[in-house]
């Protein structure tokens, strides 16, 4: 789909880059009215992409802009995460009792994702400028001029109070900014496939998204919609995009199938270099980084994508405060403040957990497995693992885990969410005079007391409901 509109010369956001992050953004935007354009240099959402789940946590945020049940109704529902040795389960955390309405990892292809994020900014009367490439941008206090080059070839300038790039790994607008990639590009390249399986063995119907370790390496096995099964894997020497034949010696070496199904079809197929990454700053002055602009990683874990459409969700009511006056533009600065640590952490973990698949020394492996089938009977360790995987336990808060702090997530069981407004949240019925529009108030029986949660799902503050409204920002 391509914009037959004429770009906007101004606007108060210019998004660059329509994959998830940039098309969460712009309908976070659209939702709250602030004026923004979106560009990408593609002509349609592009086929083929990496991402394959999407976590409880987005989907609390997706839910919030419209788009959680659309996705849910198409993709595959899988209940939990799996560890195999071959075809001994050395480690399983489950999703099935997460506090959560989404207690689930959803697998649904990337292409799927982003249409479901376009069709609801068209719902909401949004649009997509494709076929436009973002160039540079120069300084215009108090934002910036961008310089873009439309489908004609024309160049065109667009003056922005704020530039936010979500073009990936090889954002030019972080190039641009001169913001700094700090971080490494493993030799190693991984290969990607979506297939079609004749049979599927039976330990495999669970449909848990399932890490294989076998002395040949990692494979990642999991279920997707139509039919189609999701593998990856570290490519092996000389292999680029991986044909059908490939794809089953890799499920005969490292999964549990040999013999057990024959690969069909390979609907689609490529290789990639993994870089782990995590830019410097994700603000500079009006310039914000989103999604893999921000930060790029390890494929183990599933984590990439969401992190980059929550980044969205902590960043658009955040512009949205400080564009219609109700907060100073230093309220931004905590775009940085609360997101870097998460990436950085994000990037950490997956490192890990890929150095720790990737043992390919038998005695190294052995005491790894050991380790983790241990690890599986420890009290607390699965589910730890299940909260850090669904991106449930992200917080912005400060000292010791406890009761509920500034910062922390509210469940959506506990309090849930409305569109993006705040929400007022109060154990007891009064009336509550002085509340803006955009404050949803919800009467909860059983909370100690009131608590006031951002447009994001985190909490803003706690007390009084009276004294809880100094903290919302009133323009």
């Amino acid at each position: 789909m391509t914009s037959s509109a004429e770009v906007p010369t101004r606007t108060d956001v210019l998004i660059v880059g329509a994959g998830p992050a940039g098309l969460a953004l712009a309908a976070s935007l659209r939702q709250l009215s602030v004026d923004h354009v979106l560009i990408d240099r593609t002509t349609s959402v592009q086929p083929g992409s990496k991402a394959a789940a999407v976590q409880p946590r987005t989907l609390e945020y997706l839910d919030r802009i419209g788009v959680a049940d659309a996705l849910v109704k198409i993709g595959v529902r899988s209940p939990g995460f799996s560890l195999h040795d071959c075809e001994k389960t050395l480690l399983r955390a489950s999703f099935t009792d997460l506090d959560t309405p989404f207690p689930f990892v959803l697998l649904v292809s990337q292409q799927t994702t982003e249409e479901c994020l376009l069709d609801r900014l068209l719902d909401l009367g949004g649009t997509v400028h494709r076929d436009h490439r973002f160039i540079d941008f120069t300084d215009d206090f108090p934002g910036v001029s961008a310089t873009v080059a439309g489908p004609d070839g024309v160049l065109r300038a667009i003056s922005a109070r704020y530039l936010v790039g979500c073009d990936g790994v090889r954002s030019g607008v972080r190039a641009n900014a001169g913001i700094e990639f700090p971080g490494t590009a493993r030799e190693s390249r991984f290969t990607i496939a979506d297939i079609r399986l004749s049979t599927v063995a039976e330990e495999l119907i669970a449909q848990d998204t399932t890490f294989f370790l076998s002395g040949a390496g990692m494979l990642l096995f999991s279920p997707l919609a139509d039919g189609q099964y999701r593998v990856v894997s570290p490519a092996p020497p000389g292999m680029s995009e991986p044909t059908q034949h490939d794809v089953q010696m890799l499920l005969a070496e490292r999964g549990p199938l040999s013999g057990q199904a024959t690969v069909t079809e390979v609907v689609r197929a490529s290789t990639y270099r993994v870089q782990e990454r995590v830019a410097e700053t994700f603000r500079k002055g009006p310039v914000f980084l989103v999604g893999d602009a921000a930060h790029t990683h390890s494929p183990a874990g599933a984590q990439g994508m969401n992190t980059g459409i929550q980044d969205a969700g902590n960043l658009a009511w955040k512009l949205h405060t400080v564009l219609t006056g109700a907060a100073g533009n230093e309220l931004l600065d905590s775009y940085h403040a609360e997101r870097h640590p998460i990436a950085t952490a994000m990037v950490g973990f997956t490192a890990t957990f890929a150095k720790l698949a990737s043992v390919r020394d038998p005695l190294g492996a052995r005491l790894r497995n050991d380790v983790l089938a241990a690890a599986a009977g420890t009290l607390g360790v699965t589910d730890w693992i299940a909260a850090k995987l669904s991106e449930l336990d992200v917080s912005y808060a400060q000292g010791p885990a406890g009761r509920l702090r500034i910062g922390d997530r509210v469940p959506p069981t506990a309090v849930p969410g409305s569109d993006l407004t705040w929400t007022l949240a109060t154990p007891d019925l009064q009336e509550i005079q002085g509340l803006p529009a955009d404050v949803t108030v919800r009467h909860i029986p059983g909370l100690d007391t009131a608590l006031l949660v951002r447009p994001d799902g985190y909490l803003a503050a706690s007390g009084a409901p009276t004294e809880l409204l100094t903290h919302l920002p009133i323009a």
